[in-house]
């Protein structure tokens, strides 16, 4: 089996990709979240929002520099995955590798 990852598409969406990235370290810079997706700084901050306004996370500034909260006990939007919680993808993902 090839260890290559082909292009084009993943099964998780950017919105995930975010919500691990700041779950794996709160006080990320949104400009280093935006590197490890692959997206634009833009679009991670427009995607912070909507996880914001969802209820998913939570921003508080500290001095120059924002540090987030996931709320992983929310579950999923989308009625296939309703019955389970985002802290069930964090801890498949990220497991016990530190998150805060």
């Amino acid at each position: 089996m090839d260890d290559e990852i082909p292009a084009g598409w993943t099964f998780l969406t950017n919105h995930a990709h975010v919500l691990v990235c700041i779950a794996a370290d709160p006080e990320v810079r949104l400009r280093d979240v935006a590197a490890r997706v692959g997206i634009t700084e833009r679009a991670a901050g427009a995607i912070v929002r909507d996880l914001e306004e969802a209820g998913y996370l939570t921003r508080d500034k500290v001095g120059r520099r924002n540090r987030y909260e996931i709320h992983s006990d929310r579950p999923f939007r989308h009625p296939i995955e309703r019955d389970h919680q985002v802290d069930e993808l964090l801890a498949l993902i990220l497991g016990s590798k530190g998150r805060r």
